[in-house]
């Protein structure tokens, strides 16, 4: 039988790793609490097309304690020996540019193959390879752990030409990168959250597809990459965009709430496993053996599971019940509906498996509380056995409990009888998630609360740049080349070496003006928020205060998110750039020490002032976005001739509607100009006039009406225009 086979190379792995010191990974079985965190590790195993696991949770909460200890569980892997397959292609001194692209891949899937494998193969066998599969060479290996580096470039993470092959051969030869050597193995992704966003597309791209599509360098190549993907992120250093967390199946937490004791054997757990690891390791060798046997057999039990219509139309209204968005939950929920089954030995999805779909998959991404639910335990391993009844010493107690047994066996052959079997139901009785329930608090789910927190992610934009800033990858330049991606360059040229060698026989290595690949550099950049306060009119010197103080609470935090603040007032027949833009609370409290208010209010000037001042910035590189928060009823009076020194205008009928049209032509250009504009009115709603509406709908910005503008509210108002222009 095949699980013979692979239980049997399992042991020769494990007798090979015994003869070497060498260090293990906290085993699964001895983690203390985090019973949801290993049965959906354990799910995700059973399925790695499931979808992949992202857990979330402060410092020192185990988080890649989990992920390893995984590892340990996961059964070897039967793979092509493509070292040995290159050692007879070199002995035949055949076509030495051919490399295998593909890694880790399964001899018995010829069809998964990629092209450069196949045309390898045949020119190592023959062209009959294909019948011939007993003559490829092949290997037992442990399945790959791969953890993604936070630094990682896109040519190493998705594979690129290899320099030294390529040099050697004159042709393209293709370097695989991580997600070829994760293939049908673990893709461990540590802080998520502070990878690329380019990056993370790459990731979830590939895991997903199960195939990695690498277009560049010239190069149209496919291989498999079907790994289960492990994430982790600490919320506290930034959080997550709710498309990366959607694509994963499940998502958890690994913060938990332990008692006194727990951490005691938590401690006592952590040190005698550093001291010796490969004891600690033999100790709780037997109940890993238990955990990785039941996860080869629900492996092989997985692809006979079935699961009911009906069963799925649960899953489905329990998303709409939770109000959840899209349909990936379903989808989700139904893949570890059946991978539960299979961790039981189940061949049908019953109620339970239902209620763990939906705990794990659809809860996280739902909009409202359900009721409380005990913690969901592991499925035991099948071949512990249910523990003995408690024998009594009492010997007269005994015919009591025989009677007792005999009318339960009675009872059971009446049900039988009637035709009815105790089992599990198929579909749960009642619905988890209440529809007519309290809306969440956002802090209690993890896709909810990856939006609040968007403000405490650091800086919010970056900016690339050919100058400066972290090199992300190699582009095509146009113009001078002010920073050259050596690698690039030379991963351009290696092919043409052998021919330009012959032209040029002095030379080692010759780079020619199209092989030149410029870096492409990106840095984080802040925003500035430029406070355009209305100091006109008897409700002026409230305004200022209040703008005063956000600016103060703006700053801050001005360091950590690499946000600057400005503050422009307008009165009289002029704007001033009152407090230029800055991220110094000292120099904002020397410049505002004195308040100027009162007189008109050249409102058309202010718009114009805040626009050269954001201009300014832009064009220094280090801000990504400018927010310019109007804090006035929209009302101007002062033309913007008259502000700029230009003849006085003279009053007639048309005055107001020329003022207003004026004011409505310098926002709309906003737009163009990259600039936000959010309008808080501090008018009554009765007495508003509305242009600031008007105002802000021009601009295509927003309006928030706010009488009492304090300055914690216009802060806080500020801080969600960042987040979400």
């Amino acid at each position: 039988m095949i699980l013979n086979s692979e239980l049997q190379e399992k042991e020769e792995i494990k007798d090979l790793m015994k003869s070497k010191d060498s260090f293990r990974a906290f085993p699964l079985a001895a983690i203390t609490g985090h019973s949801l965190l290993k049965l959906s590790l354990l799910l995700a195993a059973v399925d790695p097309s499931l979808g992949g696991v992202i857990i979330a949770g402060g410092r020192g909460t185990g988080k890649s304690v989990l992920a390893r200890g995984l590892h340990t569980l996961l059964p070897p892997i039967e793979v092509l020996d493509n070292e040995s397959i290159l050692e007879k292609l070199t002995k035949r001194n055949s076509n030495t540019a051919l490399r295998p692209i593909g890694r880790n891949l399964d001899p018995d899937k010829p069809e998964e193959w990629d092209i450069s494998t196949n045309k390898l193969l045949e020119e190592v066998i023959g062209s009959d390879y294909l019948n011939q599969i007993e003559d490829i060479p092949k290997k037992v290996r442990e399945a790959p752990f791969i953890q993604v580096p936070i630094g990682i470039t896109e040519d190493r993470l998705v594979g690129s030409i290899d320099v030294a092959a390529s040099l050697s051969t004159g042709e393209q030869v293709f370097q695989p990168g991580i997600l070829a050597e994760a293939h049908r193995g673990v893709l461990y992704v540590d802080d998520i959250n502070l990878l690329d966003d380019g990056i993370v597309n790459l990731i979830l791209e590939a895991t997903g597809r199960e195939k990695n599509n690498i277009e560049r360098d010239g190069l149209s190549l496919s291989h498999p990459c079907k790994s289960l993907l492990i994430a982790t992120y600490n919320p506290e250093e930034g959080a997550i965009r709710d498309h990366a967390l959607d694509r994963f199946a499940i998502v958890l937490s690994a913060d938990q709430s332990i008692d006194n004791a727990q951490r005691v054997e938590i401690t006592k757990s952590v040190l005698s496993h550093a001291e010796n690891n490969i004891k600690f390791s033999e100790k709780w060798s037997e109940e890993s053996d238990n955990l990785s046997t039941q996860l080869i057999l629900a492996r092989q039990w997985l692809k006979d599971v079935k699961i009911t219509k009906e069963q799925i139309t649960y899953l489905v209204n329990e998303a709409l019940r939770g109000g959840v968005e899209g349909h990936r939950s379903e989808l989700f929920a139904v893949k570890v509906a059946k991978a539960n089954a299979a961790l039981r030995g189940d061949e049908n999805v019953n109620s339970e498996d239902l209620k763990v779909a939906v705990r794990l998959v659809i809860l996280p991404r739902a909009m409202q509380i359900p009721p409380e639910d005990d913690d969901i335990q592991p499925p035991p391993p099948e071949d512990q056995s249910p523990p003995p009844p408690p024998q009594s010493n009492n010997e007269e107690s005994e015919p009591e409990t025989n009677e007792q047994e005999q009318e339960q066996e009675q009872e059971q052959e009446e049900d039988n009888s009637d035709g009815e079997e105790e089992s599990t139901p198929e579909i749960p009785e009642e619905f988890i998630l209440d529809p007519e329930a309290c809306m969440v608090d956002p802090d209690l789910l993890l896709f909810s609360s990856a939006k609040a927190k968007a403000g405490n992610s650091g800086s919010r934009s970056v900016i690339f740049s050919d100058s400066r800033g972290r090199y992300v990858k190699p582009i095509i330049p146009r113009g001078k080349v002010k920073r050259i991606a050596v690698d690039a360059t030379l991963r351009a040229a290696a092919p043409y070496q052998k021919s330009r060698r012959l032209r040029n026989p002095n030379k080692s290595i010759i780079i020619e003006e199209n092989d030149f690949r410029a870096k492409l550099l990106q840095k984080k950049a802040g925003a500035l928020v430029i406070f355009l306060v209305d100091a006109s009119g008897s409700m002026a010197l409230n305004r200022m205060q209040s703008a005063k103080g956000a600016v103060i609470r703006l700053l801050t935090e001005a360091y950590e998110n690499r946000d600057e603040v400005a503050l422009i007032p307008f009165r009289g027949n002029q704007a001033e750039v009152l407090l230029p833009p800055t991220r110094s609370i000292t120099a904002a409290k020397r410049r505002l020490e004195t308040m100027p208010c009162g007189g008109g209010s050249p409102l058309a000037h202010g718009l114009t002032q805040s626009a050269k001042v954001a201009k300014n910035s832009l064009s220094t590189g280090d801000i990504g976005q400018v927010i310019v928060v109007g804090i006035t009823d929209g009302r101007g009076n002062v033309p913007l001739g008259l502000s700029l020194g230009q003849n006085e205008v003279e009053e007639n009928e048309n005055t107001n509607a020329n003022l207003k049209q004026e004011v409505l032509d310098i926002a709309a250009k906003y737009p163009m100009l990259g600039i936000k504009l959010l309008i808080i009115d501090t008018e009554r709603k009765f007495i508003a006039s509305g242009f600031g509406k008007e105002l802000a709908e021009a601009a295509q910005g927003k309006y928030v009406q706010l009488p009492k503008a304090t300055d914690k509210a216009i802060a806080a108002m500020a801080l969600n225009a960042i987040n979400e222009f």
